[in-house]
């Protein structure tokens, strides 16, 4: 991955080696990783963010810097390593914000500890409905360890990051990301990440696409807040996922990203510090209570008739800014 612009910390919990990076003063953000990325992922937001926030970037379990064993990579246990590193931080309370697969451990972390959660911010995010891009479901095929060795030899690596970070530069949406297709391609020399991700992506994907679901418990979102972050040309993730949260969670914040694909946040750096900032000053924290969460679980799901999701197009980026 590339090289961090922020100071990497590094902290040893359950005997594992977690990286991260803590910028900045205030109020929490919790910024997680999308699928074989890394902190670096957030670099392009990461000062505009802490002029307002504390800023906590981990490197997830089994990628970027944090150590890469044999363990448990389903989301409930990253939601739990999550948890653990910010109870060694002496944090309580987080905005917790996922990026893609980063996404689904948010989601995860705000269900199982909705005491520590005081908003949510998905971008791009992982659980809002089965597509996804094949190249992820391929992850999950007999020998592809075996493949992925072969294809990341130092010549054919070489070859191969470049010829995807020269179609990056191309000005076409359908390889917007391949620049950062290229970098987690390169960490996959590692066989140890190879394999990390492997266990992650069989945890939530089959040959059908995405197997974890937030539709079941989006009701539970009635009392937090809730922003969604999509790029109008994701290819990885297809924006009409954002509709499928709106539908699911009808009091969410939905914003829509022109001209960018699934990494708004790196499309639009400037931009998405402005609409992070924006939900959190417009947004009074999440206030658990025990009751009322009760109350929730034991009626389930109501019908969102009459409820509509604040649906706000970027009418900056449309106008070509």
């Amino acid at each position: 991955m590339p090289p961090s612009r922020h100071h990497v910390q590094h902290l040893t919990v359950h005997g594992h080696q977690r990286a991260f990076v803590q910028v900045g003063q205030g109020p929490v953000l919790l910024l997680l990783h999308g699928l074989g990325c890394d902190h670096t992922t957030w670099s392009p937001v990461i000062d505009g963010l802490a002029e307002h926030y504390t800023v906590i970037a981990p490197d997830l379990l089994g990628h970027g810097l944090s150590d890469k064993p044999r363990a448990d990579y389903s989301v409930g246990g990253y939601a739990n390593g999550v948890r653990d590193l910010l109870t060694v931080l002496g944090i309580d309370k987080v905005t917790v914000v996922g990026h893609s697969f980063g996404g689904g451990v948010a989601m995860q972390f705000a269900y199982q500890f909705p005491e520590r959660t005081e908003r949510m911010i998905l971008v791009a995010s992982g659980g809002l409905g089965p597509e996804v891009t094949p190249a992820i479901r391929a992850i999950t095929t007999p020998g592809f360890q075996q493949a992925m060795g072969l294809l990341t030899l130092p010549g054919v690596r070489h070859v191969g990051t470049a010829g995807l970070r020269t179609l990056a530069a191309l000005p076409t949406a359908a390889t917007r990301d391949l620049g950062e297709v290229a970098d987690i391609y390169d960490s996959f020399k590692d066989p140890r990440a190879r394999a990390a991700i492997r266990h992650v992506v069989s945890a939530v994907v089959d040959w059908k696409g995405q197997i974890v679901t937030m539709a079941d418990r989006a009701y539970l979102t009635e009392a937090m807040p809730m922003c969604v972050v999509w790029g109008r040309d994701d290819l990885v993730i297809p924006v009409r996922h954002a509709r499928n949260a709106a539908a699911l969670a009808p009091k969410a914040r939905v914003e829509i990203i022109a001209r960018s694909g699934h990494f708004p946040h790196k499309d639009h750096p400037e931009r998405f510090v402005e609409v992070v900032h924006d939900f959190v000053r417009d947004t009074r924290p999440a206030t658990y209570s025990r009751a009322r969460w009760r109350r929730l679980l034991k009626n389930g799901p109501t019908s969102p008739a009459g409820s509509v999701a604040q649906v706000v197009p970027l009418a900056a980026a449309d106008a070509g800014a």
